[in-house]
Formats: structure tokens, C-alpha cells, sequence
């Protein structure tokens, strides 16, 4: 079955009204995406493990120096199709490609569905790869929160999952090289009519938590002068955050913000909002959050406000093995792209050679509903995948 027929099967689980999807971690969508991979690598043959993290892996054959293919199946709410999933499902077509072809690898191949790539829900990026690779501090990830308080091993507990499992992950150390495929983000392949790239860098980047706070007070009974309103920080940070992004050339979004009573006929006592940056160096990003920072304390001063900024998770810049990469680029004939988004593949970096290829993205969407790739692109994708896992394996 090929990675148009195996997306088609997941076109509905997390389907929103929009015609976007939300698949976040641990949730109903991602437990059914779990259960689907399962009963893909069952019926390819596939050995699959599941590792304390809740990441699993399916392996063709066993034993030392194995090529790591695969991406993940959540998204960011109401995002797009293929974000994550197309990388899976591609990496799926082509061992079924190769075994139908009965051709024989010379080193264990395996498949990867990590998860919580997106960060959607517990609000550190790439947490599945962070904890398989001792990234991140087992303790601190099991005690983050999603938006209703429970924690990350509250939520693995209540899928039958041991959180004390959790932790750097064994079956890692058999990894040779990660290769991931990932629909474009961004519109860099179009111009140069090449259905697959492959990845050069990652931007660093990161996330950053905002709070202000003021006096909640009576949207009618107060008069303007007496009020010490911290949505007017916010809203000004969030236009000094563009301004900044804009002057500099890189990249600034606050998308998500709480309210605190969030009552119409209410002056907010606490607005918090989270801050994502990215650079095209660890010194352009840090300029851009000290700038940002400085403003907002600025506005605070001005509006009888306090702000305070925690980071929630930073990643530096992540130059994809070069060796790997060109070797990659010359079999493929494929341009060279750098990416602005942060991927499983990145953490993988850090630890062993690790390579990234792009599918063309027709309108550079991505993280919404029309995030797209022709089904041409995607069978060129996986053909990609074919010669590299033969290359490789």
C-alpha cells in the first residue's frame, strides 16, 4: 500500500470542523493513530516496542547499527495532514516497497512513530525524542501540565503506561542514522521545481512562558486612569514582538494566550501568553527575546503591570550531519534547504547522524488546514526514502 492510500485510511481520526485535525498527545485521536500503527507494522512483519516514553518502533530485523526512519503522528490543534504523518507513512510504503521487492538490507531498519513531537499539550516540543535521548529530565517532563492540570505521568498512568518506565530509551543505542521525511514548511522547492529537498539546518529556537499581571477590577465602574490593566502589556508586547521580528529578520508568534477571570465585563487581573522565537543564530535569537523582554517590562512600567518570562524549552541551532547530508543530496540530485521548524530529528542530532527530507508544500502552509502536498510529491517522497534506506541499509 502506498503513502497516499495509508493517509487516506488516517483522514478522518482527529478530523476537525474546519477540515484541520487535533491529535495531541495521549489524547482519543493519538491512541487510535497508535493502535493503526501498531496493525501496520503487525501486518508488514514488523517487530514493534513500545518504549517507557510511549514511543514506538517497529523493526526489520534486529542487532546493532540500524537505520532509523519515521516522524510522528500528533499535530498542533487543528492543524494539517500531514505534519508528522506523512513522514511515517511514507517510511511504512517504502519497506513495503522494498520487501515486495524482495530486496534484503544489510542492517536492521526501523520505523519510529514518536510521540508528542508537536509539544501541543504539555508545552515542551519533541518530548517523546527529548526523553529517549536524556534531554530533558525525566522528572521535570513527568511533572508538566496540560490546560486542564494533569500531568504528564497522570496522563500515562491513565493509558496504562508506568511513567517510572520513562527515561533514556536502550533501544536508541542500535541507531546507526535517523533519517526523517517531512512535508515542507515553507515554500522553498517550488521555485526550484523539485519535489524533494534535503535539510541543511534548524533554526534555533524556542518557547517562552509570559505572564502579566494587574488588578482585576469592573470593566464599567473603572475609570480608564485608575486602571492597571495587564492586557494592555500584553498587547503591546505582541506588536513590539513583530516589530522586532521584522527589523531583525527572524521570527516571532504569540498564539496562545489565557485570561484571568476572562469575563467580558472584567479588567483581567493576569493575562499569560507564550512567546515562540526562532533565529537564524543562538546570538540572533537570544537579541530577539532580550528585545522583547526589555519592551515588555517597558509597557509594564507604563501600565502599573508586572511581567515575568520563564523559558519552557530552548534548542540551539542543529547543523544536520554533513557528511550524511551530502551524501544524501548527490544521490537524490535535491537542492539544499534550511528549515525554520524544530523536528524529532533535531534531538536525534545531538546523538548520532541524523538527515531530514523535504516533500514540496505547493502553498508553504503548514500547522493549519491547508497544509498540502500532491499525491505526485508524495510517491516521489517515497521513492526518495526507496534509495536511501538502499543506500544505507
Amino acid at each position: 500500500m502506498g503513502a497516499n492510500e495509508l493517509l487516506a485510511e488516517l483522514a478522518d481520526i482527529g478530523r476537525t470542523g474546519s477540515g484541520g485535525y487535533s491529535r495531541l498527545s495521549w489524547d482519543p485521536a493519538t491512541m487510535q493513530l497508535r493502535e493503526w500503527f501498531a496493525g501496520q507494522a503487525a501486518a508488514a512483519g514488523l517487530e514493534l516496542i513500545e518504549d517507557g516514553n510511549g514511543n514506538q518502533v517497529a523493526w526489520w530485523g534486529s542487532g546493532p547499527d540500524a537505520l532509523l526512519l519515521g516522524s510522528h503522528l500528533d499535530s498542533v490543534p487543528d492543524g494539517g495532514p500531514l505534519d508528522g504523518p506523512l513522514g511515517v507513512v511514507s517510511a511504512l510504503a517504502a519497506l513495503a516497497q522494498l520487501r515486495a521487492e524482495g530486496w534484503t538490507p544489510s542492517r536492521p531498519i526501523a520505523v519510529a512513530n514518536f510521540t508528542d513531537e508537536e509539544g501541543a499539550r504539555f508545552g515542551v516540543a519533541c518530548l517523546g525524542s527529548r526523553l529517549a535521548t536524556g534531554a530533558i529530565d525525566t522528572a521535570h517532563a513527568l511533572g508538566l501540565k496540560d490546560a486542564d492540570g494533569a500531568t504528564l505521568g497522570d496522563v500515562m498512568t491513565a493509558r496504562g503506561r508506568d511513567p517510572h518506565a520513562a527515561g533514556p530509551a536502550p533501544w536508541l543505542r542500535s541507531i546507526k542514522y535517523y533519517v526523517e521525511l517531512h512535508v515542507e514548511q515553507g515554500r522553498f522547492l517550488a521555485p526550484f521545481g523539485a519535489p524533494v529537498g534535503v535539510a541543511s539546518a534548524i533554526w534555533p529556537h524556542g518557547r517562552w512562558r509570559l505572564d502579566f499581571c494587574g488588578q482585576g477590577n469592573h470593566a464599567g465602574a473603572t475609570a480608564m486612569v485608575d486602571r492597571y490593566d495587564p492586557m494592555l502589556t500584553y498587547a503591546a508586547t505582541v506588536l513590539a514582538a513583530r516589530e522586532l521580528a521584522l527589523d531583525s529578520g527572524q521570527r516571532a508568534t504569540i498564539g496562545r494566550v489565557q485570561v484571568e477571570p476572562g469575563s467580558t465585563n472584567s479588567i483581567p487581573s493576569r493575562v499569560t501568553a507564550w512567546l515562540d522565537a526562532r533565529a537564524d543564530s543562538a546570538p540572533g535569537l537570544e537579541a530577539l527575546v532580550a528585545g522583547l523582554v526589555e519592551r515588555a517590562e517597558i509597557a509594564a512600567r507604563d501600565d502599573g503591570t508586572t511581567v515575568e518570562v520563564r523559558a519552557e524549552s530552548v534548542t540551539g541551532a542543529v547543523d544536520f550531519d554533513t557528511n550524511l547530508r551530502h551524501r544524501l543530496a548527490t544521490l537524490l540530485d535535491a537542492p539544499v534547504l534550511p528549515t525554520g521548524a524544530g523536528h524529532d530529528a533535531g534531538i536525534l542530532a545531538a546523538s548520532l547522524p541524523t538527515a531530514m527530507l523535504f516533500v514540496r508544500n505547493p502553498t508553504g502552509v503548514s500547522h493549519a488546514p491547508q497544509e498540502s502536498a500532491a499525491a505526485a510529491d508524495i510517491d516521489a517522497g517515497v521513492d526518495a526514502l526507496v534509495r536511501v534506506v538502499r543506500d544505507l541499509g
